[in-house]
């Protein structure tokens, strides 16, 4: 992405000269937040704020508020895309020329804005930080210095004021334990997503005739989009009209994700705040790309009512099955899987990140068993990427990139592709909370050339989709009477089963299952027999297991040379301490 980058030494100056000492250094974000976007969207509409202000007065007696928006709306003029206005008097350089009434002519400001911009606002709770900034006699020394910012388009491009935008929101989540990483993921973990979801999209995202959709289920403060989007024009030179989609539940997170697509000349109309689970902002939607880093083990619980009505319905989202309450990872994915194009309309590439919950928690039979069997069985997985620890704010765990498409190329059709990029990371040079690592350029290379090429090597495996799938047999062993013999059952003849040595196998689904028993168990346990009627089906991905590489143990000579040599050590101090 480009290194050219617009100055933003006033975020700091005047969280430096105005708000430092005041507020704390997590709650900058907080006030800066707003206050940025309010400038930005006076500097947008600064061309037609007369003709809006003229529109206002000669129609506000006559018509109902209800069609009084429309004509604002026009009178906004073409140069106003994302149809926002505001009627009020005041602009923030007006308010600062009085300072005596700064608080109520703020708020006549703020009430002059159109609906979709007092939502945002709302959102924002900027109602409590005016009373704070009142209360410790900042609120006009705050709008004096915002109002001196040019944030107009001739000197701040929209693409210019997205990273604007985004590094105020770096700095106010890295000040803040509490959201950093619920709301924003590492951009390299982004560009990583992007660089694979995309790889296959060249030519389609190149086309100027093409309009193409990106969504993001959970979409925080809408990095995941909006970079998704910047890496489509800068890295792939992508002509395509590439609009994008989100829904969040938090309500600041979300208007900050409004907020950013209001100032960069997106349609803040399509991030849409609710409940991803029982909420869908956008019913019967289809999106060509979806890229999501959903909460890891959220709890679904007070909305099971909800869920299990709809899991019950064979179109439901849910219908494959339901995971444990205490985590609703596989519903974010079952959500993104119902929201794929039809194939025939060109399909679906799917992103997400994950912890390793998803990929084997639950036996066979278990939601998240079915859930990852009717995910293999559709052919929809293509790939697991492991990505390294200390990576995220909020988490130092080991985490996994799901890349899953309902269009897959010949050659990955009936295969998953896992690749082991655990190691590929440099150290940061400054910590972020649990962050200690990050992905560098040339390692995001290395990880989607392994993709794209799709070969076995010492950091990928591929396998056919049903390695995955195993047997759960139940081995039994017979009932003994105090005589020693067999007790058999009177209905059948057949040994009774002793409940208390019952067993389990796992038997993969490529194997017989009697030939399993008789070179795997009954050498060991001659009597042992299966009870057929329990067997069940199950799927997990064991990713560890299939990369992990046995290292020969040091020979028994070394270790005692190591241990003498330690004695030795050791009876040296003993020597030196007596002596003392």
């Amino acid at each position: 992405m480009s290194d050219q980058r617009p100055n933003i030494d006033f975020l700091y100056r005047i969280t430096n000269d105005v708000l430092w000492n005041t507020f704390r250094k997590n709650e900058i974000g907080d006030v800066m937040l707003p206050f940025v976007v309010l400038r930005r969207l006076d500097c947008i509409l600064e061309p037609q704020k007369a003709a809006v202000r003229a529109a206002y007065e000669q129609f506000k007696d006559k018509v109902a508020p209800d069609r009084l928006g429309p004509i604002l709306m026009k009178a906004a003029g073409p140069e106003n895309k994302l149809k926002f206005y505001n009627h009020s008097a005041y602009d923030l350089r007006k308010l600062a020329e009085d300072p005596g009434n700064v608080e109520m002519n703020f708020r006549n400001y703020v009430n002059g804005f159109s609906a979709n911009v007092q939502d945002i606002l709302e959102n924002y709770q900027l109602d409590k930080v005016v009373v704070r900034l009142v209360k410790n006699g900042l609120l006009y020394q705050l709008v004096q210095a915002i109002s001196r910012v040019d944030l107009h388009l001739s000197a701040v491009s929209n693409h210019d004021m997205g990273y604007v935008f985004e590094e105020l929101i770096r700095i106010a989540n890295e000040q803040s334990n509490e959201t950093a990483g619920e709301h924003f993921t590492p951009r390299e973990v982004i560009k990583l997503l992007a660089s694979i979801i995309f790889s296959t999209e060249k030519e389609e995202l190149r086309d100027p005739t093409h309009i193409r959709t990106i969504y993001d289920l959970a979409c925080g403060t809408g990095g995941m989009l909006t970079q998704s989007k910047l890496f489509i024009a800068e890295e792939l030179g992508g002509k395509a009209e590439v609009r994008i989609f989100g829904q969040e539940i938090n309500e600041q997170s979300y208007a900050i994700a409004k907020s950013d697509l209001l100032i960069t000349g997106e349609d803040p109309n399509n991030i849409r705040h609710g409940n991803s689970f029982t909420e869908d902002r956008f019913p019967g939607a289809k999106f060509n790309y979806m890229l999501a880093n959903p909460p890891y083990g959220v709890s679904w619980k007070r909305d099971e009512l909800y869920l299990k009505h709809e899991a019950l319905n064979p179109e439901g989202r849910f219908a494959a099955g339901l995971p444990r309450s205490s985590d609703g990872q596989f519903l974010f994915i079952q959500h993104l899987i119902s929201k794929m194009e039809d194939p025939a309309q060109g399909g679906s590439r799917i992103g997400i990140v994950t912890n390793g919950s998803p990929l084997f928690t639950g036996d066979a039979g278990s939601g998240e068993s079915e859930i990852r069997r009717w995910i293999i069985q559709n052919d929809w997985l293509e790939a697991v990427v492991a990505l390294p620890s200390e990576i995220f704010f909020n988490t130092g765990i080991f985490t996994y990139l799901w890349i899953l498409s309902n269009k897959k190329p010949a050659k990955r059709q009936g295969k998953v592709q896992l690749i082991d990029a655990r190691e590929q990371w440099v150290p940061m040079k400054k910590s972020l909370n649990n962050k200690r690592k990050k992905i560098s350029e040339e390692q995001i290379k290395t990880v989607t050339d392994l993709y794209t090429a799709f070969e076995e090597g010492p950091l990928v495996k591929i396998f056919p989709n049903d390695f995955f799938g195993y047997y759960q047999v139940v081995v039994e062993q017979p009932e003994y009477d105090a005589k020693g013999k067999a007790v058999l059952d009177k209905k059948t003849g057949r040994p009774k089963p002793d409940k208390k040595k019952r067993d389990y196998e796992n038997i993969p689904l490529s194997e017989n299952i009697q030939a399993y028993l008789e070179r795997e168990v009954k050498p060991h346990v001659p009597e042992a027999f299966l009870d057929m009627s329990q067997t069940r089906i199950g799927y997990e991905i064991n990713f560890t297991k299939y990369f992990y590489q046995y290292q020969q143990p040091e020979s028994s000579q070394n270790l005692k040379a190591q241990i003498l040599e330690l004695e030795r050590n050791i009876d040296g101090l003993l020597h030196e301490i007596l002596a003392d």
